[in-house]
């Protein structure tokens, strides 16, 4: 009778320089895994056997442009672990330009492909900061395509790491949907596989009684649940879904992220990200996401 072998876990954390990759690590240390910073590529498949002879079931390994030269072996690298059957989960955590070039310039860190010369002048150091960030973007496509996105850039470190356990917390083996509210004022976020705008819908804004409640409220809830129109909308999206999510999944999809918005992300794309869930949980795990109430 054969033994059965510790499945070994690993989450490859890759992304923009100033994205929150330290941040990601430290969450995943927390919650049990070992953490590796900045492994070159060409390590990755010495260093799993090592953790593999050493019993280790979760390990969190970064990866970012600071090995650029060798990024490129990774997609083939990943490729065959997978077929070992070590399962991979791979995070890419992202970011506007101007979050960027506004986090670089708070904590005056140089970015790993700048080239930049101190003497130069203000104009000309961001200009080479933006130029750099656009080139990591360049060279980091590929991964980014195979990954989860995470759009960090009005996220709070703390909001971050809720994220990403609840991320991990989900089986690997199912994908998982992710249902996201936002608000169209504040950007749509970069992490989403598909948004739906629901700003033509009844706003319970208007309504006195309501305008300081939530989706979540069940007052709101019940004025949007008396609108045709908002079931239509909830209908259309439902059947979207439906058609597709088992084509996602046959794609060896881990995570796909549903973005619905709405002016301030407070009512209806709340409301209709909770009804969402609710329809999808019995088939598809499913997690939740509120942005803008997150930051309230």
């Amino acid at each position: 009778m054969k033994t059965k072998t510790l499945d070994l876990q690993i989450v490859l954390i890759t992304g923009m320089s100033g994205s929150g990759k330290s941040v990601v690590l430290r969450a995943l240390e927390d919650a049990g895994f070992f953490c590796v910073d900045n492994l070159p590529p060409e390590l990755l498949q010495p260093f799993v056997a090592l953790e593999k002879a050493h019993k280790a079931s979760r390990v969190a390994i970064a990866m970012d442009v600071r090995t650029a030269t060798s990024l490129p072996l990774l997609p083939e690298q990943l490729s065959a672990l997978r077929k070992q059957g070590v399962m991979i989960r791979s995070l890419f955590l992202d970011a506007s330009t101007e979050t960027l070039v506004r986090r670089y310039s708070e904590t005056r860190r140089k970015h790993p492909l700048s080239q930049s010369d101190a003497d130069h002048s203000v104009q000309d150091l961001r200009r080479a900061l933006v130029d750099a960030i656009e080139l990591e973007r360049v060279l980091l496509a590929d991964l980014r395509e195979q990954a989860h996105v995470i759009d960090t850039s009005i996220m709070r470190p703390s909001q971050l790491q809720s994220y990403v356990k609840s991320l991990i917390s989900t089986p690997g083996e199912q994908m998982t949907l992710v249902f996201e509210s936002f608000a169209f004022k504040r950007g749509v976020p970069g992490d989403a596989d598909y948004v739906f705008d629901v700003r033509m819908l009844p706003n319970p804004h208007y309504e006195p009684e309501l305008r300081n409640l939530t989706g979540q409220d069940e007052p709101v809830a019940a004025f949007l649940n008396q609108q045709p129109d908002v079931a239509q909308m909830l209908g259309h999206i439902e059947e979207f879904l439906n058609r597709w999510l088992d084509a996602l999944a046959r794609d060896h999809r881990s995570y796909v992220t549903v973005a619905i918005g709405c002016t301030g992300g407070q009512h209806r794309s709340v409301y209709l990200v909770e009804e969402l869930a609710k329809l999808f949980g019995n088939k598809w795990v499913t997690l939740k996401r509120h942005r803008e109430l997150e930051t309230i």
